[in-house]
């Protein structure tokens, strides 16, 4: 039993040996680009961008994840990721560097002699910070200060209006790097305007930071701001005082959080693919971190989840390389694949900032974690008539979630699609998915009636 044990340690470790020699390097090149992004920042924009490489000064007598206390909307995970070197004290370096290189006149011969022209829009607030995209499309949020929101409802016609049948409005809420282009351009042809009784509404929304919404630079991205721009865009201008939630992937945790807000309005709640965390000891965040971003090098998608959820400079340099020249990578893909116009699914990964990205993956998932719960208690205890699917071959959310939050909270009704992963458990399936749904929404009538 021993001989074996060891063993299988030793198969164990040498394993693991190649996963935490690439991780280690990672760690090394995330320190190393902290301090390259923040002697760029300082030339290009003519200050320090702040980043999460070290907790905040005023937390430095912290016991536990206590030093949030009053930043319940942020997660621990933004300070509290693993890194031999920042442990190491490797950063001190970087702490001086704005000293350094004001002393020896290095960061004013830069802006002078390498951007004349830039001078005085480096020293100016902007829009977008210099390592995201500044592109027509990408910066044509500024002209407003709501989200992005496709509406499908019925044509008025006279018939129409003498049916006096209810109108029933149901949100769709996407899910992480995605837009309202994944309900539009795949569900809306499905959905029917009106049935026999009732007349719906539906509202699909690019989330901040995502699609065409506003990524403001300054946001931390967090569940209450995601919640409070939807509030903002869809309910208060339409006047919504009854609607259902329909969610997929990040967007379930956004979505049980909005319905938890207005409880005495939402009607159903349909979830695909929820990360769900049971906060039962208060580290639920930490938690979905290791889960949902777990350091692995196979399968490929496993890896670069790990990798940008995980350092944070490195993910701000892949999306200086991919996101900010997006048209560029656009049209090689055009002549490489002989296409006219590419796939929506290709076209929306870029359509974020890292600020945004990045924000979210912490503040959301991460952070959202710890708040679930508390939403989900709240919607039970209203009678609220909620409804999860997943598919039994989701790589990105495991299956234990589903059956998590199902022991937690037995009155939730939930249903394993086989033979399906994270995204195909409604692209797979789109008429059967709807029809779901609308066997959802007219359930909740009879109950109401």
């Amino acid at each position: 039993m021993t001989a074996l044990s060891f063993q299988e340690k030793c198969v164990s470790v040498i394993n693991g040996a190649p996963r935490w020699a690439v991780f280690f390097l990672f760690d090394l090149l995330d320190d190393l680009l902290c301090i390259v992004f923040r002697f760029l920042d300082e030339v290009m924009e003519g200050k320090l961008e702040s980043c999460h490489c070290k907790i905040p000064q005023e937390t430095t007598d912290f016991a536990g994840y206590e030093f949030l206390s009053d930043h319940k909307h942020l997660s621990e995970t933004l300070y509290r990721r693993r890194n031999i070197f920042r442990q190491a004290g490797f950063l001190r370096f970087a702490k001086k560097l704005p000293e350094i290189t004001k002393k020896i006149g290095i960061v004013t011969f830069l802006r002078k002699f390498l951007l004349p022209g830039k001078m005085k829009k480096v020293l100016r607030e902007v829009a977008n910070r210099w390592s995201d995209c500044g592109c027509k499309t990408c910066v044509s949020w500024t002209n407003t200060d709501q989200l992005n929101v496709i509406v499908k409802q019925p044509s008025i016609s006279h018939d129409l209006l003498m049916s006096n049948k209810p109108v029933e409005n149901v949100i769709f809420i996407h899910g992480f790097l995605s837009s309202s282009s994944f309900w539009t351009n795949t569900m809306f042809k499905y959905l029917p305007e009106t049935t026999a009784k009732t007349n719906y509404r539906f509202f699909a929304v690019d989330l901040l930071g995502f699609g065409d919404s506003p990524k403001p630079r300054d946001s931390q991205y967090s569940l209450k701001e995601h919640v409070e721009m939807i509030e903002k865009s869809v309910i208060l201008p339409n006047n919504l005082t009854s609607f259902h939630v329909v969610a997929h992937s990040m967007g379930c945790i956004v979505a049980v959080a909005l319905a938890a807000k207005f409880s005495n309005s939402v009607k159903s709640i349909a979830l695909v693919a929820p990360p769900y965390f049971a906060d039962s000891k208060g580290g639920a965040s930490c938690t979905a971190l290791d889960v949902i971003a777990e350091k692995k090098l196979w399968p490929l998608t496993s890896f670069f989840t790990a990798m940008m959820a995980w350092y944070e400079h490195i993910g701000r340099g892949i999306c200086l390389v991919v996101c900010r020249h997006h048209r560029t990578w656009e049209r090689i893909i055009k002549v490489v694949t002989w296409r006219r116009k590419l796939p929506t699914a290709i076209m929306e990964l870029t359509k974020h900032t890292h600020q945004s990205a990045w924000h979210s993956m912490h503040n959301v998932i991460c952070g959202g974690a710890k708040l679930t719960d508390n939403h989900l208690e709240t919607l039970v205890h209203s009678g609220v008539k909620i409804n999860v699917m997943q598919g039994d071959r989701d790589a990105i959310v495991p299956i234990g979630c589903l059956w998590n939050m199902k022991a937690r909270f037995p009155a939730i009704e939930v249903e394993v699609i086989p033979g399906t992963d994270h995204n195909t458990v409604i692209m797979s399936r789109k008429e059967v998915f709807v029809a779901k749904l609308v066997t959802l929404w007219a359930s909740d009538e009879k109950k109401k009636d």
